[in-house]
């Protein structure tokens, strides 16, 4: 360990970056089992295992992440990763409660908007209207362009409150800013299929489909492509 192991960790992130995570994972392994200790590839190693899914990668992703937490180059931008994807583990893994509790304490000492993104949609995980609602309005105020907000509020309104009406409107908010974005796509074409538009709701799932799903989605792969199977049979 050492010298040689650095400059391994550096060119499987670097890898990774470059968009290929296939080829950074084995590297990652094979680091983390000699016992290299280093944020900068632990974390980004859990980050894939979270978004292979599995009840194997979750505790996978706790296990690295608390021997990550010791790490010499941790630094609070990383730990602030570090809680925010160790709780995201704890709630696949059906610890809600205790994923909430993490993300309120981070929340509580530095309010950022990668946790307003995460909790606001927990919130809704665990159908807290009223809590759903006041938390992602505050999130509203804190950035009112952060597309995951606008997608977490319509997202509050369309699953919690039955209001499609309100929703629709931060849905269409979202995909202005971000064309691309999974579960607005998703939402957005219920709103096609209730109007008897099936093209145009295929058009958006087809779009969906091609995006990087993440654990904090609430369209999986898995329901989008099903659901364009059946629109096209």
């Amino acid at each position: 360990m050492g010298f040689m192991d650095g400059i391994r960790a550096r060119k499987a992130i670097m890898s990774h970056q470059k968009g290929h995570p296939e080829a950074a994972k084995p590297e990652y392994e094979r680091l983390y089992e000699s016992g290299f200790v280093s944020a900068a590839y632990m974390l980004p190693y859990a980050v894939i295992l979270l978004r292979e899914g599995g009840e194997e990668n979750y505790l996978k992703v706790k296990e690295i992440l608390k021997k990550a937490e010791k790490a010499p180059d941790m630094r609070p931008d990383r730990r602030q990763e570090l809680l925010m994807d160790y709780a995201v583990a704890q709630y696949k893994l059906g610890e809600t409660d205790k994923a909430l509790s993490l993300l309120e304490a981070s929340h509580r000492k530095s309010p950022c908007g990668i946790t307003y993104q995460a909790l606001g949609f927990l919130y809704i995980e665990a159908g807290d209207k009223e809590k759903a609602l006041s938390y992602n309005l505050e999130a509203l105020d804190y950035d009112d362009e952060d597309p995951v907000v606008l997608d977490n509020l319509g997202q509050t309104y369309y699953r919690l409150l039955g209001d499609k009406e309100k929703a629709k409107a931060y849905f269409d908010k979202a995909i202005e800013i971000k064309d691309n974005q999974i579960d607005t796509l998703y939402f957005l074409s219920r709103y096609d299929l209730d109007a008897g538009d099936k093209q145009a709701a295929l058009e958006k799932l087809r779009e969906a489909a091609k995006g990087r799903f993440s654990p904090l989605n609430y369209a999986t792969k898995e329901m989008v492509e099903k659901e364009i199977t059946a629109l096209e049979g």
